[in-house]
């Protein structure tokens, strides 16, 4: 039929929820506390959450007339790297979810343009995309292993907490730097040699 919306395939994967015992009843409710795989793309380049890593659910389904509201949160073992000196670290991101997947049906008549709408497809609910936004969101931009952290020198590049507050590098002004080489340039007296008997005649 022509206009007509083409059928969307049952997502699957760990962070799929199969809605159908909660039922369409407003004001059902159920718990959904379990543990899955994360997917591998969760992240920025200074913190993600490791391939193959664990994440904790602790969430409640709820029919409501438009749909189903997912709320809860997912707790994600993270690792990167300090912003200030590049040394591994690793932590525990805690999100809170609150989400509300529409019947298809409801769906239907929103706007098409609307791209944050969610919605069940097979009464099965898709979190990845919703964890995915939340988590990144919420990861420090320029994450450090501890807030005093000295970063690295600018020299040598040696981590300054391991090397201690006397390290230090011996430094030429740069003011000076254009007469040291014009020192080095210009030859001195016994360089020159004789003067040419010549040019003491002309003189005279």
């Amino acid at each position: 039929m022509t206009g007509s919306q083409p059928r969307r395939r049952t997502p699957k994967g760990p962070l799929v929820l199969d809605t159908r015992e909660l039922g369409r009843r407003p004001g059902s409710m159920r718990p959904v506390r379990t543990q899955v795989e994360l997917p591998a793309d969760l992240g920025t380049e200074m913190m993600w959450v490791a391939p193959g890593a664990t994440g904790t659910l602790d969430l409640r389904l709820e029919s409501v007339i438009e749909g189903v509201l997912v709320s809860g949160t997912v707790v994600a073992p993270l690792q990167g790297e300090c912003a200030r000196c590049l040394e591994g670290l690793s932590d525990v991101g805690t999100v809170e979810l609150r989400e509300l997947f529409y019947y298809p049906d409801r769906a239907a008549d929103m706007s098409q343009e609307d791209e944050d709408v969610r919605v069940l497809v097979d009464d099965h609910a898709d979190l990845a995309p919703v964890v995915r936004d939340a988590l990144v969101l919420d990861l420090p931009l320029s994450p450090t292993c501890r807030p005093d952290c000295a970063g690295l020198c600018v020299d040598c590049g040696a981590r300054l907490d391991d090397v201690g507050p006397d390290h230090s590098h011996a430094r030429s002004d740069p003011r000076w730097a254009a007469l040291s080489g014009l020192a080095q340039d210009t030859p001195t007296g016994a360089e020159q040699g004789p003067l040419d008997p010549d040019e003491n005649k002309e003189k005279e």
